[in-house]
């Protein structure tokens, strides 16, 4: 019998494919599981070109590790973040986003009240399947959006209105266009201000600011 697993994680499929066998392991074993996570300095020593201070990078490894963490100690359980994979985001924009708590609260009501018969891992899931594709529920955004009688509308609009919206927030809690930028993925701020909507009520009333 085990009283303590150690499981090494990086945030790959791999490694979490590994930590849900250790998961259920330590439930059997009624085991106590500890996660680490081993960050690598030596590159930021060798980057000798780079214009950021050596202390900046080893902060951001060290940052980008506690996120890696966080999430892997939340599997099972509704986390406060949303770890979107490379794969999920056209190949080279994985990122962490926030989880609003309002949606967090959602979710664990979704879940506590799925069926029992057939558990998923996913949030969306079919009659005949635990899972969806990315295809289908672009088709039930639009069905949903004609019903309201929204036109042009589609699974792409919330990520516009979001940008939008936190864009004219953001400065109220302290962050900047940069913020928006990685949570959206963007590698570039012109993408970003791309799907900002300007605002004339706004552009009036600064006018008669200055």
């Amino acid at each position: 019998m085990y009283k303590h697993i150690l499981v090494a994680v990086d945030g790959s499929d791999t490694s979490n494919l590994a930590l849900q066998e250790a998961i259920k392991l330590a439930k059997e074993q009624q085991a106590a599981l500890h996660l680490i996570h081993v960050v690598d300095e030596t590159p930021a020593y060798m980057m000798v070109e780079t214009p950021y201070p050596v202390a900046d990078l080893q902060k951001a490894m060290r940052e980008a590790g506690q996120k890696v963490l966080a999430i892997c100690a939340a599997s099972g359980e509704i986390g406060d973040a949303i770890h979107l994979r490379d794969i999920a985001s056209k190949g080279r924009s994985g990122r962490v986003v926030p989880l609003n708590r309002e949606l967090k609260r959602a979710l664990i009501e979704l879940r506590a009240s799925a069926p029992r018969g057939r558990p998923s891992p996913y949030v969306i899931t079919t009659e005949r399947s635990t899972a969806t594709s990315a295809h289908v529920i672009v088709l039930m955004f639009a069905k949903w959006f004609r019903a309201l009688g929204y036109h042009g509308c589609s699974s792409h609009s919330g990520r516009r209105t979001f940008i939008t919206n936190a864009a004219r927030k953001i400065s109220t809690v302290g962050g900047s266009l940069r913020d928006i930028q990685v949570l959206a993925g963007h590698t570039s701020l012109s993408t970003t201000q791309r799907y900002i909507e300007s605002d004339a009520a706004a552009q009036r009333k600064i006018v008669e600011l200055v």
